[in-house]
């Protein structure tokens, strides 16, 4: 088994424990927005290759249509988030930053928005094989924020075996509660997704892993099992970043991900409670990914809570509904550990959005922004949850020893987690050094 700590919750060593600020949409049922007058729906919405176009400008669609197929395994299809009429097909702002080439969607404002192309499927007399097509079918990616394209997660190599599903429910990240609610009132949902996710992968077991400020959620789902004892919840201790996949493997299973490894390396597959929660909904209907739940909050929002959002709503009518405060703001899509911050009101929610959390930049002090020299205090050696040295890493950065970085001090390795910045006092950025690093190593290699 994982550490325990004198709770008897399963734990790692090092990381952070940041104010959760969850208390504004923890306890506040999912809610429904509006649809906007149009959608701005990137090709580019997931780990791999983009998907391939299939409308052109002027076309009308019904809401789950598929407007563009997977180009290839590692690629997710894209389906109509609302009833209406190709408006343009061009280059958009995104949240990683560059342009990404996406459809504007002209929203019929009388239409219904049910959805109304649908490819049902009897998930009980699928193969494995069958199994995984039907997940990509769905367009279904990693929603808790890396967007990975889940049937190819759940594809398990022939040289590789498989024996545990772990069902990350931690949702570490501070601000964020989409996860927290959609355990609390899907929970039927999300066991069918674990269900069709063992059934892929062939494993004998599920663990659900939930962090033990969630104890209510811990409760509900373990009423939902029953006497299925392939299925199991356990609550671990509330630390950031106790739902990244190898903190969370250690945690539960005692398990450790070998350095460069992937969880397949020790016979695991990881998936988000989101993610499957969604798979069971859609998968036995045979509908798209056209929606999804975002944690809206922050001290500069007039109304948070979580709500259900068509893919490619702008950032900027989000904003509208839910109101926010003060003229200067700083926009994060996702958490503040980890999201990155948008600028432009038109960047859309996509598959990988779990939050917009808004800061009110005003309240945040300009002396914290200033950037000192390390002072070699060693609070981010001991914040790591990887175990590797961030100080001496961003010395290396600053030397633009990018490769050495890589090849000696395991920069690779490193998750972007954010707990060293976090916890510098000299304020320096050293994930985004990490981040340029990366870049630039897999600039040379390519």
């Amino acid at each position: 088994m994982g550490i325990f700590n004198l709770f008897g919750a399963g734990t790692f060593r090092h990381g952070v424990h940041p104010p959760s600020h969850k208390a504004a949409t923890a306890h506040q049922p999912i809610r429904r927005l509006p649809f906007p007058d149009h959608l701005v729906i990137p090709l580019n919405q997931h780990i791999g290759k983009p998907a391939k176009l299939l409308v052109k400008k002027g076309q009308e669609v019904v809401r789950g249509e598929p407007l563009a197929s997977a180009d290839g395994f590692v690629s997710v299809p894209i389906h109509a988030p609302a009833t209406g009429r190709i408006r343009d097909i061009r280059l958009m702002p995104s949240a990683r930053g560059e342009q990404a080439m996406a459809i504007i969607l002209h929203v019929y404002a009388a239409a219904t928005q049910e959805v109304l192309w649908r490819n049902p499927v009897d998930p009980g007399a699928l193969d494995p094989q069958g199994m995984i097509q039907a997940i990509q079918d769905t367009g279904m990616v990693g929603l808790g924020g890396a967007a990975f394209p889940s049937h190819v997660k759940l594809s398990i190599p022939e040289e590789k075996s498989v024996d545990t599903l772990v069902v990350n429910g931690c949702e570490c990240e501070p601000y964020l509660s989409c996860d927290h609610r959609t355990m609390l009132e899907h929970p039927r949902e999300l066991m069918r997704g674990i269900r069709y996710a063992m059934q892929a992968t062939g494993v004998s077991k599920a663990i659900v892993g939930v962090e033990e400020n969630k104890m209510d959620a811990v409760k509900l789902l373990r009423e939902h099992l029953h006497a299925q004892s392939d299925i199991s919840v356990e609550a671990v201790e509330t630390k950031y970043p106790q739902g990244s996949e190898k903190m969370l493997i250690k945690s539960l299973m005692g398990r450790e991900v070998p350095a460069g490894g992937i969880p397949l390396d020790i016979g695991v597959v990881v998936n988000n409670v989101g993610t499957l929660a969604a798979l069971g909904k859609l998968l036995p209907v045979g509908e798209g990914l056209t929606e999804r739940v975002v944690t809206v909050t922050g001290p500069g929002v007039e109304k948070p809570g979580n709500y259900i959002i068509p893919l490619g709503t702008p950032i900027g009518y989000v904003l509208k509904q839910v109101g926010y405060i003060g003229g200067e703001n700083e926009f994060i899509l996702g958490g503040p550990m980890m999201g990155p911050s948008v600028s432009d009101m038109e960047t859309p929610v996509t598959k990988g959005t779990s939050g917009l959390l808004v800061l009110n930049e005003p309240e945040i002090e300009q002396e914290t922004r200033r950037i000192w020299p390390c002072i070699k205090c060693g609070r981010c050696l001991n914040a790591c949850p990887m175990h590797l040295n961030p100080a001496y890493l961003g010395l290396l950065a600053a030397k633009r020893e990018y490769e050495e970085m890589a090849q000696t001090y395991h920069l690779n390795d490193c998750f972007e987690c954010g707990c060293c910045s976090y916890v510098c006092p000299s304020n320096i950025p050293l994930v985004q050094h990490f981040r340029i690093a990366k870049a630039i190593n897999r600039e040379q290699a390519a």
